[in-house]
């Protein structure tokens, strides 16, 4: 977990702290409720991740209580509170949790059953409206403080994410190029590999944290004043993506190049390792002044088979490397484009 991360984890338990407490007070001082439990544990539930999460579940809180309070009302005005009415209650609140809509705070329903019928729930209409106002008061206070107090905006984290990912991709391409321009082993290649199999593990964490990210702006006050500030991450992710699987493929065709007892043609060897260098170096650094490397690429097989001096048997191999590159080359533009965008 990283500093920020752990940042937040912890603004997340000051606020259920603040929000459950002032509920309490509220409910003690001001409606002197006999059964003040009710507001604070609705407001802890109501305290989520992100504003949007907040108020949907404020919203099934909210609802599965009062269906909760209405049962056990009913149970205590129509019958007596017995071993059979207690299960009945019980059974009623978990079928609940199973109605679409309800079904991630359905439990609710039983829970506040548990709470009322357990605390002798008083059989007339006022305490009826002062367990649902107790209720709202949660639910309200909950929504409030997670809004007001620094509600959570993972824009930069996902941001971070994103350029570490950038970061790695550029680096293990570096390391190809100085490599690849001298000689490399079946070890080396291997383990460019596993590096790459790590990124796409790394990739999918991102993929969530930058959906997070997209969740925390809605209904969050802090996006009025940061509108448009966010990237199009999913976007950028996407490229990525598509831009490791051709690494992953670029890596395996030099695994599998490390056996060939052939040797290189010493042109094709250092205008690719150049253009693999310049690539790596405009995802690393988008303003990078770098000759455009499609074009070279583009050149470079144009060259070798002009030549002629190239052995058939050769041509799959240098054609893959030309054409994993030039995949990467045109989803890096892309990638680079999106994040100067976004620094601007």
């Amino acid at each position: 977990m990283s500093k920020a991360e752990r940042a937040t984890d912890f603004l997340q338990i000051l606020k259920a702290v603040i929000a459950t407490t002032g509920a309490w007070w509220i409910c003690v001082t001001f409606l002197d409720s006999q059964m003040p439990f009710l507001a604070p544990w609705v407001a802890l539930m109501t305290i989520q991740a992100t504003v949007a999460n907040s108020v949907a579940q404020g919203a099934q809180t909210m609802i599965a209580s009062f269906i909760g309070v209405l049962m056990s009302f009913a149970i205590g005005v129509y019958l007596e509170v017995n071993i059979w009415t207690y299960a009945l209650a019980i059974f009623v609140g978990m079928l609940g949790s199973r109605i679409p809509g309800l079904r991630r705070d359905g439990i609710s329903i039983a829970t506040s059953a548990i709470f009322l019928l357990s605390t002798g729930f008083t059989e007339d209409t006022p305490a009826l409206i002062d367990r649902v106002i107790e209720i709202g008061i949660g639910v309200v206070i909950g929504i409030g403080v997670n809004m007001l107090v620094l509600p959570p905006l993972r824009d930069r984290q996902a941001a971070r994410t994103v350029d570490e990912l950038n970061r790695r991709m550029g680096e293990i391409m570096g390391q190809m190029s100085e490599e690849f321009a001298d000689s490399w082993s079946t070890g080396r290649a291997r383990a460019w590999s596993e590096d790459i199999s790590q990124m796409r593990t790394d990739l999918d964490r991102t993929w969530r944290t930058v959906q997070f990210a997209r969740d925390s702006r809605r209904r969050n006050p802090r996006w009025l004043l940061h509108r448009g500030a966010g990237g199009d991450y999913e976007n950028v992710l996407s490229r990525l993506d598509e831009g490791i699987a051709h690494l992953r493929n670029l890596s395996r065709t030099l695994e599998t190049a490390s056996y060939s007892e052939s040797a290189w043609d010493t042109n094709f060897r250092e205008q690719w390792a150049a253009v693999l260098r310049d690539t790596a170096r405009r995802i690393v650094q988008p303003d990078a002044d770098v000759e455009p490397t499609v074009d070279r690429l583009d050149g470079l097989a144009r060259d070798m088979a002009t030549e002629g001096e190239l052995p058939e048997t050769q041509w799959p191999i240098y054609g893959s490397l030309i054409t994993s590159l030039r995949n990467i080359a045109l989803l890096i533009e892309d990638v680079a484009s999106a994040r100067e965008n976004r620094e601007t």
